[in-house]
């Protein structure tokens, strides 16, 4: 093999490995269900529910100094990388593209199809976060301008969070108290480290449970999921 001809198989297998990476949509933004017309609207400032952001917000605020605080600052990761990290306890098994490959797929694409569940409500109500309402910092400043830009209605971390504790809960249902919970921290990790309102959290569940119902309507991602159930046994068994 030339030289020539070697660098064209090593681009070509590099344009296939970044290939193999990308998340793959099982429906676009307009075929999701779209949280603005089954959502009621973030709470009115003048509102009890608005009260209750309010206690949240301080809620989490004492918690930052606590392991809590820094569970959530670590929470901050919005990536499939994070979703393997804490919810492989739970699960029994390691996540990774290599022990678990077809449940990689599985999370890495149904969770980014599940994120266009936000995008409309987020852009429709461009709700101001709880650390620019107050003009506080955070538990992760370097975050801060970047998410300035972004509504927090509803929240995106907590529905990558629970949609991922959904799809686990169908592949290990034994193991569904330990897979919830630590979905439902995931979400709550926003109001401690500021960047979200407890509605919004809230908001972030009905929608992770909306998308996790429509992924359900597309062929692909059943079939994938017959697969990483088929895996996950077979590896769990072997430990």
């Amino acid at each position: 093999m030339n030289k020539h001809t070697f660098l064209l198989c090593a681009f070509l297998l590099l344009l296939t490995s970044v290939a193999a990476q990308k998340p793959h949509a099982y429906f676009s933004v307009q075929e999701m269900p779209d949280a603005v017309k089954y959502l009621p609207a973030p709470p009115d400032i003048s509102s009890m529910r608005f009260a209750y952001d309010t206690a949240q917000y301080q809620w989490g605020k004492r918690q930052r100094a606590t392991p809590r605080g820094q569970q959530a600052k670590d929470d901050a990761d919005y990536s499939i990388y994070r979703m393997a990290a804490i919810f492989s306890p739970a699960l029994g098994v390691t996540i990774s593209p290599n022990t678990t490959p077809q449940l990689w797929k599985l999370l890495k694409d149904a969770t980014y199809t599940a994120a266009f569940g936000c995008d409309i409500a987020k852009a429709h109500y461009f709700r101001p976060r709880p650390y620019m309402f107050y003009n506080e910092p955070t538990l992760v400043p370097q975050d801060e301008e970047v998410l300035r830009h972004n509504g927090s209605y509803p929240s995106g971390h907590t529905t990558l969070g629970w949609v991922t504790a959904l799809l686990l809960v169908e592949i290990c249902p034994e193991n569904e108290n330990e897979i919830l919970r630590v979905g439902y921290e995931y979400g709550q990790s926003r109001v401690i480290a500021g960047y979200h309102w407890q509605s919004d959290v809230t908001a972030g569940r009905l929608v992770a449970s909306s998308c996790f119902s429509r992924l359900h309507t597309s062929k692909d991602f059943l079939k994938q999921l017959k697969k990483a159930q088929k895996e996950f046994k077979k590896v769990h068994k072997k430990k």
